[in-house]
């Protein structure tokens, strides 16, 4: 080959890079919009990470079949794709010698590099690299943390943003009344000096972070690379604990991640094939102004409610609304004139103060009196470690589950009946 047609083909090469590793639509750096966390956080009707990647290119340059939407990394050869089953917002893509490219739905690009590799020549300036080994990770994004406990995998991770009495996960507990993680600031004020003394390798945050903006660059600008997590994006629940996934391929314990995965999966998926109950049941708490608040009929929890065998109360709730919350307000009256007939109803303490009787309950408002799930007994309560649960979405849908259909039920590992 001469070499005028040696420097066309590694141009041409070249340009094929960059338009399959920015084909998402955005760069890393600017957000379509802010979004909250993921308490609070809505969840659209979103692409999958793979479906607006890539241009078809063979990524082995060698001619075999390979997944057409793997991006092509000049000096990499392809090797496989992360196997997904739920998840939607985000794909994994594996390189010879411990490579990975992770997609996400946002636009985002990131590229693990393995001890002792270097990044890739030509690699666009938009694509996040993330060195491994990750042995010093700041978590700012806290529905994220029981993930990498589940797998066993919090030695990674030796910093957060909530102080030990904040967290519902025993094993972060621990892990933080042992020294071995520490209080690093909230993700809008972390300590900066304690990122730097402790060798900080990548920060985790959640999508409240781009409402900080400046707090991003900054964390990048002492050399830190920052992940995303927008797993509250997931349309089905278990979507949102596929991330582990994620989280295993960043730390190397992809095998623990899948295992863990499919065993609560296997809880639940047994539930498709039931019939519904068509019991219906409204998920709500009282904010301090006294007013209702209620999740969205396209948020996780309603969805939940559906695998789980119910009905949600509310079937078209807030569903045109575009803005990034998964939440209605609305009056007491307006309530009732929705919810009053509702065979249950489930008061979520992990936003809101847990309640521990009916009689609590009917404190807020002596309308409750006249709610068919109060004078039947069928009135429960949230445990306050249910927004952190990311990794028992599996046995908070069998609660919920067994709720609809044990009447003897009483106290259960994320719910309990009010008396």
């Amino acid at each position: 080959m001469n070499t005028h047609l040696r420097k066309i083909l590694t141009l041409f090469l070249a340009l094929l890079m960059v338009l399959s590793l920015t084909a998402c639509g955005g760069s890393s750096q600017t957000p379509a919009e802010p979004e909250r966390d993921d308490a609070e956080a809505v969840v659209p009707e979103q692409p999958a990470a793979d479906s607006a990647a890539g241009d078809g290119q063979d990524a082995s340059g060698s001619g075999t079949a390979v997944d057409p939407k793997a991006p092509v990394i000049d000096g990499l050869n392809y090797e496989s794709t992360l196997e997904l089953k739920y998840a939607k917002c985000f794909q994994v893509y594996r390189y010879e010698g411990g490579y990975a490219v992770i997609r996400v739905d946002d636009g985002s690009n990131y590229i693990l590099i393995p001890e002792g590799g270097s990044v890739p020549d030509g690699l666009p300036s938009d694509v996040t690299v993330i060195r491994k080994p990750l042995t010093s990770i700041y978590n700012a994004a806290t529905a994220s943390m029981s993930l990498f406990a589940a797998m066993d995998g919090l030695d990674s991770i030796t910093m957060c943003s909530l102080e030990e009495d904040g967290w519902y996960t025993e094993a972060v507990a621990e892990a933080m009344r042992a020294g071995k993680m520490t209080f690093a600031g909230k993700y809008s004020a972390p300590d900066f000096e304690q990122l730097l003394d402790k060798k900080c390798c990548l920060s985790i945050q959640s999508t409240m972070i781009w409402h900080k903006p400046e707090i991003k660059e900054k964390i990048e600008e002492l050399g830190i690379p920052v992940f995303i997590d927008r797993a509250s994006y997931e349309i089905n629940p278990l979507g949102r604990m596929e991330w582990i996934k994620l989280y295993g391929e960043m730390i190397d314990r992809q095998t623990e991640a899948a295992d863990y995965f499919d065993s609560q999966v296997g809880r639940v998926e047994e539930l498709y094939s039931l019939e519904n109950t068509g019991k219906t049941v409204a998920f709500f708490y009282i904010n301090s102004n006294n007013a209702v608040v209620v999740r969205k009929s396209n948020d996780y929890l309603a969805k939940m409610i559906d695998i789980a065998g119910g009905k949600y109360v509310f079937e078209e709730l807030g569903t045109e609304d575009e803005s990034a919350t998964a939440t209605v307000q609305m009056s007491m009256e307006e309530f009732y004139g929705s919810a009053a007939e509702a065979d249950y109803l489930i008061y979520n303490a992990s936003i809101s103060d847990p309640i521990g009787s009916l009689n609590d309950l009917l404190s807020k408002s002596q309308m409750f009196a006249n709610f068919k799930a109060v004078q039947e007994g069928n009135v429960w309560c949230t445990e306050k470690s249910l927004y952190q649960a990311t990794d028992a979405i599996g046995s908070i849908i069998m609660d919920i589950h067994t709720m609809l259909t044990d009447a003897s039920a009483d106290r259960l590992d994320f719910i309990y009946r009010l008396s």
